[in-house]
């Protein structure tokens, strides 16, 4: 009796639009002077910049912030990158991360791509 071969799965899912082209950030991690608004709810009121960005995805207020909230956009716009650097730029600095999503989507909102 022959063993059969097991079948390896080298790709992940991904989201997005099939076929069409990785995108990068909108924004820069550290590039608050783009826009003030984002960076000073970032930094005096980060639940409430957290529970925007979460109201945005149509996720609960309480992942606004979260690494899962990170990659699953990163994946949506085909944004290159990993859940590893997903986790260190979240836990490292959480106020950046989130500010450069909040950033991304109202770019991606102005550009009608959100």
């Amino acid at each position: 009796m022959k063993m059969q071969q097991p079948i390896v799965i080298v790709t992940q899912p991904q989201f997005g639009v099939a076929g069409a082209p990785g995108m990068n950030w909108q924004t820069g991690l550290l590039d608050c002077c783009s826009d003030f608004g984002v960076c000073l709810c970032g930094t005096f009121c980060f639940t409430c910049l957290s529970s925007q960005v979460a109201s945005d995805m149509n996720e609960c207020c309480l992942c606004g912030s979260s690494v899962a909230l990170r990659t699953m956009y990163r994946t949506k716009y085909r944004i290159p990158g990993s859940i590893c650097n997903d986790y260190m730029i979240t836990m490292c600095c959480p106020n950046c991360s989130l500010c450069q999503i909040k950033r991304d989507i109202n770019r991606r909102k102005a550009l009608n791509i959100f």
